[in-house]
């Protein structure tokens, strides 16, 4: 569902809030002062992790082509091997055998490995025997299989993984690790004193929620080999200058909200994300056997899905959708045009400045609902306000999106009216259109309501991961003014973290069944 407006360029993008002043480290500059931008955050990717798995998955057909044109020699094993090498790449994929730690070893994948090569060459010895009795495999045969394909995959993944930390060892991934002393700075030691594990350090990442103090403490200042960072813009210039990779959770990553924000960050980016120490135990459970580790410090990787934020498919679905709409609204926009000509003088439209996905800032359009003395900007003040002490944004109303509350001072007859039927922010379907919004989305905010709202509530700011929309998941819900800040935010992340077009197409259903009647649920 992307709708990237290629042309907004970098510096429209809005510039997260200025952080306290850090102490400077060689890792990674500052900040350099409240009005410099942020730039986007780089997607690394997986493919670190793919250089290390498609060397498993060869060497693990190498040993089964070996040890079948050994056992069945050349005029069974190539049928054989037909099934045989996807069937057991799929064991060894639900096995977790593809998913390697920092440092693995192939005496720990052992017994894996001669569990599924047993049931494969069970299976293949009872289809033989089924298909032909005079080609079953006699027992000795059968366990001489097992065992020599056993040992071919443990030497080809024994050559694999030595391959894999010699690289790690010469060249190592740079790495964020997330957490709070003295964890925090005995993983960054340990990582530094061994490389073979392929992590380097370049920062440790606070959570300012757990700040020694609380979040508006500055950072302790120990003899921390590495700058601390606390703030997303430090984080996102760390990031991009040292081209991170990993991040190392060394506290649970859904705590609290800042860190699940944080999780969220880098996901977000591709990078690949551990969980090591108190943060590797599943569910309170100690360790088992076999456990991946740091120099002592239990780890694991936290399987992450990769972000659907939309892409071809919700640009698509909001093209199929908008421009047949543009086509037969065309005579309802002229005359909501030409009523408010008519009523309020000239000015038919509202222009107003709004943060959409990135944080780039764009032209949203709506019909003048004021009189013609207020203009654009006392139209803007109505619609978006502040955030008021319960949590909801001030003056909000359905030029925004679906569900919006009038602001009676200064609305003229006709802006009441089309207020009340939400027909002033069709005007709308011109931004979807350009790429500038989506139909559904979350709902797109004022620059100083956005940056407002990033600071109090710590996840805002995934909310633009996704374009913004005309109505969404949270314009759906609570009163009419919509749900409060805090609720936004939830429901704004839950429907991106949840995304899909049946989603997207269900909430219009429920946006066209809630303007034809408006008091239904």
């Amino acid at each position: 569902m992307t709708t990237d407006s290629t042309d907004a360029p970098h510096s429209a993008r809005v510039p997260l809030p200025s952080a306290a002043p850090r102490p400077t480290a060689v890792a990674v500059r500052p900040p350099r002062g409240p009005g410099r931008e942020t730039l986007p955050p780089p997607r690394p990717g997986r493919g670190t992790r793919r250089r290390t798995v498609a060397p498993l998955m060869a060497a693990d057909a190498l040993a089964t082509t070996g040890t079948a044109l050994l056992v069945l020699g050349t005029g069974t094993a190539p049928t054989a091997l037909a099934a045989m090498v996807p069937v057991l790449l799929l064991l060894h994929r639900g096995a977790g055998l593809y998913r390697p730690g920092p440092a693995p070893l192939a005496l720990n994948d052992l017994p894996a490995l001669l569990g599924r090569a047993a049931v494969c060459w069970c299976a293949v010895a009872a289809v033989l025997a089924a298909a032909d009795p005079g080609q079953a495999l006699p027992p000795g045969l059968l366990v001489c299989a097992v065992a020599a394909h056993t040992l071919l995959a443990f030497g080809g993944r024994a050559t694999v993984y030595r391959a894999h930390r010699a690289a790690a060892r010469r060249r190592p991934r740079a790495t964020l690790i997330v957490g709070t002393d003295p964890a925090a700075r005995q993983l960054a030691a340990v990582l530094h004193a061994h490389p073979e594990y392929g992590l380097r350090p370049v920062g440790l990442v606070t959570p300012p929620s757990l700040l020694p103090g609380g979040p508006d403490a500055p950072p302790a200042r120990g003899r921390l080999p590495l700058p601390r960072l606390t703030s997303a813009q430090e984080i996102t210039r760390a990031v991009i200058q040292n081209t991170v990779r990993d991040a190392v959770f060394t506290l649970p990553p859904y705590g609290d909200p800042h860190t699940a924000a944080l999780l969220r960050r880098f996901i977000d980016q591709g990078s690949a994300i551990w969980l090591a120490g108190a943060a590797a135990a599943r569910e309170g459970r100690t360790p088992h056997a076999g456990t991946d580790h740091l120099w002592g410090f239990a780890c694991r990787r936290l399987e992450t899905a990769p972000p659907r934020h939309g892409g071809r498919g919700k640009r698509a679905l909001d093209l199929a959708l908008a421009v047949p709409a543009l086509v037969v609204a065309a005579p309802l926009l002229l005359g909501c045009a030409l009523a408010v000509r008519l009523a309020d003088g000239p000015g038919v439209l509202s222009r107003q400045e709004r943060i959409g996905r990135g944080g780039r800032r764009f032209t949203l359009l709506t019909f003048r609902t004021l009189r013609a003395d207020k203009g654009d900007e006392g139209d803007e003040a109505s619609t978006q306000g502040d955030v008021t002490d319960d949590g909801r944004t001030s003056g909000v109303s359905r030029t925004s999106g679906v569900g919006g509350t009038t602001g009676a001072d200064g609305t003229s007859g006709v802006g009441r009216l089309l207020r009340r039927t939400a027909l002033a922010g069709l005007p709308q379907l011109w931004n979807v259109l350009r790429g500038e919004m989506s139909l559904v989305g979350p709902r797109p905010e004022r620059p100083r309501v956005v940056q407002q709202c990033t600071q109090a509530h710590p996840e805002y700011a995934a909310r633009h991961r996704m374009p913004v929309g005309i109505t969404g998941l949270a314009q759906l819900h609570g009163p009419r003014g919509g749900p409060s800040v805090e609720d936004r935010v939830r429901f704004d992340n839950l429907y991106i973290d949840s995304w899909s077009l049946w989603q997207d197409i269900r909430i219009l259903l429920r946006t066209v069944a809630r303007l034809v009647r408006p008091e239904g649920r």
